[in-house]
């Protein structure tokens, strides 16, 4: 999921002097609600203008991996939007938010990831800025139906699967009542449409045991409901030590096993955490990579500050100074987050999970 309305980084293509001039106005106001925007132009008829084919140019912002962009706008025709963006759409959950405005500014439209990109929120924005009308086809929010993938968003969660949020969506637009579990508690009161329910899908509310639901969970083996939509608090930190230039593989593995015992999903873990002396250890940081997570480490006094009931380990205090690493690194790159897991050791590689405090937030 790629950035809110605010600090993103936009990329902006206009086609004529009259186009030129509606996105100075609009990169001003978006610079002043603090994003980063680049305002590029492709005609003949402007001074420097870019090289590149307009396909071209959308294909580099749509490439997450390069530096691409959070929120691409085209000020023009909503045709040479489309055609530009066209071979570069893959997932809701990975693509930019895409907007077009008109050269004059009159309309400004949230053409591509509207929710998890942001695009219904930019263009909102983007429409004050310029006294245009924003133009926002969703369903929910035509109909102002609770949107759960607006609101793993706003809670920074991840949401999947996707067809089960669509499911969702469909059913409260259809007048079905929708089921929502928390292993968490909330602040702010459930939306329209939406029952408490327990663990196992069921309700106080008559008996009544929704079809379709909502699990905030970090456990992949809490499915209440039929079709069960899960969304995932990044709240989990994996604690790991191993020996000294061990194989990725056993690393991998005793990862994985970890959250497997578990049942934790990977998309809860936030970071991965351990001792300054493994900062450059090969198996950890290819983990770190493939995994995408920060790779924390903290020194031997740090973690010995840390307060809590750990697995001591005479060698390993021998070694490193402290006397448990996964552990320890866990709890502290929580924020004194509380044990999930302790020590898990097995083919010279151990772990442990620590889950820091969170609470749900309805709007």
């Amino acid at each position: 999921m790629r950035g809110n309305r605010e600090n993103m980084k936009i990329a902006m293509l206009c086609f004529s002097e009259t186009g030129q001039r509606t996105g100075e106005r609009l990169m001003e106001g978006l610079c002043r609600a603090g994003n980063e925007v680049t305002l590029e132009w492709k005609s003949k008829y402007l001074e420097n203008s870019i090289c590149e084919s307009h396909t071209e140019w959308a294909g580099r912002q749509f490439d997450s991996e390069n530096g691409g962009a959070d929120a691409v706008i085209f000020i023009g025709a909503c045709g040479i939007a489309v055609r530009s963006i066209a071979p570069f759409v893959k997932s809701k959950k990975t693509d930019p938010a895409v907007l077009v405005a008109d050269e004059c500014g009159k309309f400004v439209i949230s053409l591509l990831s509207g929710h998890l990109g942001g695009a219904n929120e930019l263009a909102a924005l983007s429409a004050d800025i310029l006294g245009a009308i924003p133009v926002i086809t969703t369903a929910t929010d035509l109909h102002r139906r609770f949107a759960v993938d607006v609101f793993a968003k706003k809670n920074d969660c991840a949401i999947f699967p996707m067809n089960a949020a669509k499911a969702v969506s469909a059913a409260l637009l259809a007048g079905e009542a929708v089921g929502f579990y928390s292993d968490f508690p909330w602040d702010g009161e459930l939306p329209d449409g939406v029952i408490l329910c327990r663990r196992d899908g069921s309700s106080e509310k008559d008996n009544l045991r929704p079809r379709i639901g909502i699990a905030v969970s970090i456990h992949s083996d809490c499915c209440p409901f039929s079709v069960t939509v899960h969304v995932v608090p990044k709240i989990v930190s994996l604690g790991i030590g191993c020996r000294k230039n061990k194989e990725e593989e056993a690393v991998f593995h005793a990862a994985e096993s970890c959250l497997q015992e578990n049942s934790v999903f990977r998309e809860a873990l936030f970071c991965m955490a351990s001792i300054d002396l493994k900062k450059n250890e090969a198996g950890l940081l290819a983990l770190s990579q493939k995994w995408k997570l920060p790779f924390l480490t903290y020194d031997a006094c740090s973690l010995r500050d840390v307060q809590g009931s750990f697995s001591p380990s005479a060698f390993v205090e021998t070694t490193t100074g402290v006397d448990n690493v996964c552990e320890r690194s866990a709890v502290l790159s929580g924020g004194c987050a509380a044990l999930l897991q302790k020590k898990k050791s097995g083919c010279g590689v151990t772990t442990a999970l620590a889950v820091r405090d969170w609470r749900i937030r309805f709007e």
